[in-house]
């Protein structure tokens, strides 16, 4: 629900004509625990867009193969929309590691950067850890209600079968259920000896 509604603020405040989806193929930072996979993550994020017309899916990372990094997939979206001006909505938590990113500058000539405020990062924090990059004056930011439910929890309680109706939108948590995502292996029963 979070990234809805951040979507939804940053569509509203910022005037954009649509937000884009982009499930991630595969992170360049770390492994996804549980991963479900590239095609899970479009289905999941289909469900969510349906009933949006404000909101579009890119399978731009999903298809291509190796790493996803930002800026690769900035250029793709760029070509394929070359009149488009484009916008990277970000949480503050992951806007202030900017400056650790692949090719941090080339993100910033690709696309204009807008920031949710995020708990624990106000705006003067975020802009002080990018201080010096070029093109850091690009960055935007916008309000956001604060909502507390991350991913992380979502697939925890999913893990441990409890109830995740009202964290996610009906759509999500029907796909979560009937494909048992997030659920432990099943352990192999030993056979007879």
């Amino acid at each position: 629900m979070g990234h809805l509604i951040c979507a939804q603020e940053a569509h509203a405040q910022l005037e954009l004509d649509r937000v884009v989806l982009v499930p991630v193929g595969r992170a360049p930072h770390r492994e996804l625990e549980q991963d479900p996979g590239g095609e899970v993550r479009v289905a999941l994020c289909e469900a969510v867009i349906a009933p949006d017309e404000r909101l579009e899916l890119s399978r731009a990372e999903v298809d291509r193969p190796g790493r996803s990094y930002m800026a690769d997939t900035l250029a793709l979206l760029g070509d394929a929309a070359p009149d488009a001006e484009l916008t990277l909505i970000l949480g503050a938590d992951q806007a202030a590691t900017l400056a650790s990113w692949h090719e941090p500058e080339r993100v910033l000539e690709l696309a204009r950067v807008a920031v949710a405020a995020r708990e624990g990062l106000d705006r003067d924090q975020v802009t002080e850890r990018l201080a010096g990059l070029p093109g850091a004056e690009r960055i935007v930011f916008f309000d956001m209600p604060r909502i507390d439910v991350s991913s992380s929890l979502v697939r925890e309680r999913a893990a441990s079968d409890r109830p995740i109706r009202y964290l996610v939108p009906d759509a999500v948590a029907d796909l979560i259920a009937a494909r048992e995502l997030y659920r432990p292996p099943v352990p192999a029963r030993a056979g007879p000896a």
